[in-house]
């Protein structure tokens, strides 16, 4: 074999890519689960078949030079394929398989309640869900894909605009009763969302009722959860009024767990809900079935809603 085809230590490039990808070397040693002297030498292996340095050296990480970026680009590609290369050995294992990441409030609010659609229409289907806050690694993790809310434009990443989202105010039928009238609602226990995934153009309590031209000195009182699907529980359960995510209360709107009170209320937000998945990843028959049934959900979900009381 000639000297320019020989081979890169192939744990060497694994670590690369960890530690490019990462901008750390700390940060590969924890992923990988081993010492960070041992991916100073993998790096300095890798960087003696190189004959020049792939990374520049900073004070709290690393940068890629010129010839780390070339680098990167194959390695990610190899990184893939070694990676397609183990699904393909676990074929007969994984047959019926569909492994979905997405945020626990999506999963309990808007998932589960349709899955049983899809097992219905598949029933040798073995659907397992992750409900998890955190971005799915998908290099490190036997995820096939999520579902996130959030801006869109994931680098690195394949992904498509599932359904958009807005938010409207929404109380028990029991706590309305007890108002007396809709004009009357302003004056109750408010519930906030203070979820992480916090959309810049979601309204918060103070902004709605500012834009009503409506002063409340105690606007930023009240029950505070940091899921969307517990601040729609406490509302449905008359403990005061939610701005809601109108995706994940569409259940409960539909059921009579929930009204909206406010006629036309709904405030469309910039964040959606994306289906992602890495950029050559191969699916199976029964994974693409689910993906075009999330799509289908998805196009009921984005109709035109009026559930006012």
């Amino acid at each position: 074999m000639a000297s320019e085809d020989l081979l890169p230590p192939f744990l060497s490039l694994r670590v690369f890519e960890a530690a490019a990808r990462l901008g750390s070397f700390a940060r590969a040693a924890d992923e990988l689960d081993i010492s960070a002297g041992a991916v100073s030498q993998h790096i300095r292996a890798l960087e003696d078949f190189a004959g020049q340095p792939l990374f520049r050296r900073l004070g709290r990480g690393v940068q890629l030079t010129d010839a780390g970026q070339a680098t990167l680009v194959h390695a990610t590609t190899a990184m893939a394929e070694v990676l397609q290369a183990g699904r393909a050995m676990r074929t007969s294992l994984r047959g019926q398989r569909i492994s979905i990441s997405t945020a626990p409030s999506f999963a309990s609010k808007w998932l589960i309640p349709r899955l049983s659609q899809f097992q219905d229409m598949h029933p040798g289907a073995d659907v397992r869900v992750s409900a998890d806050m955190e971005l799915t690694d998908f290099a490190g993790s036997d995820i096939d894909l999520a579902i996130r809310y959030g801006p869109g434009g994931y680098e690195g990443l394949q992904y498509e605009r599932l359904m958009s989202e807005s938010v409207v105010v929404v109380c028990s039928p029991r706590l309305l009763a007890q108002a007396g009238a809709v004009d009357d609602l302003a004056g109750l226990p408010l519930i906030h969302d203070d979820t992480a995934e916090r959309d810049p153009t979601c309204p918060t309590w103070a902004m709605w009722f500012a834009a009503r031209g409506v002063r409340r000195d105690d606007v930023e009182r009240g029950l505070r959860f940091n899921q969307s699907s517990l601040a729609i529980e406490a509302a449905a359960a008359g403990k005061g009024l939610a701005l809601a995510k109108l995706q994940l209360a569409r259940g409960d709107l539909a059921g009579g767990a929930l009204i909206a009170p406010f006629s036309g209320s709904a405030a469309p937000v910039s964040f959606a809900y994306w289906l992602v998945w890495p950029k050559g990843r191969r699916f199976e028959l029964v994974q693409k079935a689910f993906i075009e049934w999330l799509r289908q959900q998805a196009i009921a979900g984005d109709a035109p809603v009026d559930h006012s009381a």
